[in-house]
């Protein structure tokens, strides 16, 4: 009985083997290669991972035994706020152990490249103190890249962050500044917390946070109207340099100040002035975005984990350089190519075998000779 090769069980497993053999070669030949910015990434990541260890060696002092919470500050970072006390809001733990990881400071990079930052620029940050992780990764980028960052801070912490009185956000950032790790640190500080003179918390609480601005030798920013805190601190910026002369504007957390009252949120990540069009929230933020200064929004850090493919609540910490924020593991396009061509080629010419086989047998098939 005639059959075709195409139609022939030996043919086509051979075809399958050589096809599968094809997809084996080309996935076998990844290369791998340095992510953009790589040398940067590594450098502030070791950076800030020298600062956290200052920090941790500053804080357990001469005896240098942890006595924190193991649960709440697993990797023993001594950076853990707890969930009482002073704090201006509620927090999530996870995602300030999240930010405690030295590799959160090649995610600040990666956003500065993205947002067209370049070496020797002048940018405008706003944090607060509930997020440290990302305060001194985003120190540690600035750093690295030899920016001019011009800070202007709201000492108050959400749950879990620097919410310790006696060392707070800014004294944190002055400890790094007087061991010389850090170059910069705020011109000008707040309260924070609602309406950011810290509405709702105890007298004495709005004392100690007060006190921190004062023994840190920080300008205080007090205003009863919070957008009243809105335009001291865009004057604020705006004498050092005009607005739209900053290279970008990086908010960490919620200040009041910075990202307004309003339901719509900016996403994280870097915002062109076209993203925020719908944006109207009266803010720093939103003052930065009309001046056409690109916004680095840094918020979720759940999104911005996921996102850059950094392990969430990591325990223990990772080591430096791991992941794809340093490497990219890239295909070779000209053995794909081949690959892809030697398949297509292989079942082709069986293909076409096969319709010639077909056509001759039809030119010398002859029904009559049967009768």
């Amino acid at each position: 009985m005639f059959r075709p090769v195409i139609q022939k069980t030996r043919y086509l497993v051979a075809l399958a083997i050589f096809n599968y053999l094809m997809f084996l070669w080309a996935s076998h030949t990844i290369t791998i290669e340095k992510a953009i910015g790589y040398d940067y990434k590594i450098q502030a990541s070791q950076l800030m991972k020298k600062a956290m260890d200052f920090l941790r060696t500053y804080r357990l002092g001469e005896q240098g035994v942890f006595v924190g919470d193991s649960v709440l500050d697993p990797n023993e970072t001594m950076l853990i706020g707890t969930a009482y006390g002073c704090s201006t809001d509620e927090g999530y733990l996870d995602a300030k152990v999240s930010t405690l990881n030295p590799n959160f400071a090649a995610v600040i990079i990666d956003l500065l490249f993205q947002a067209g930052v370049e070496q020797g620029d002048t940018i405008a940050l706003a944090y607060t103190g509930s997020m440290p992780g990302a305060n001194i990764a985003t120190l540690a980028a600035c750093e690295i890249m030899d920016l001019e960052p011009v800070i202007i801070s709201s000492v108050g912490a959400s749950w879990y962050g620097a919410t310790d009185t006696n060392f707070t956000w800014l004294d944190i950032e002055n400890e790094l500044y007087n061991e010389k790790i850090f170059s910069h640190k705020s011109l000008m500080a707040s309260i924070g917390g609602k309406s950011d003179v810290g509405r709702g918390l105890t007298r004495e609480c709005q004392e100690s946070l007060q006190n921190a601005i004062t023994r840190n030798s920080v300008e205080i920013i007090y205003e009863k109207d919070w957008r009243n805190s809105i335009k001291k601190r865009v004057t604020s910026y705006g004498n050092i340099t005009p607005i739209s002369h900053y290279r970008t504007f990086i908010n960490i957390g919620g200040g009041i100040a910075n990202v307004g009252v309003g339901e719509y949120n900016p996403r994280n990540g870097v915002l062109f002035p076209e993203d925020l069009m719908t944006f109207q929230n009266e803010s720093v933020l939103k003052t930065f975005s009309k001046e056409k200064v690109p916004v680095i929004n840094i918020r979720s850090i759940k999104q911005l984990i996921k996102l850059y493919g950094l392990p969430y609540f990591p325990i223990p910490l990772p080591p430096i350089g791991e992941g794809v924020l340093f490497m990219k593991p890239t295909y070779n396009r000209i053995v794909n190519f081949i690959a892809l061509l030697l398949t297509v080629l292989a079942t082709t010419g069986i293909g076409i075998y096969s319709h010639k086989q077909i056509h001759n047998r039809m030119e010398t098939y002859e029904p009559e000779s049967i009768l």
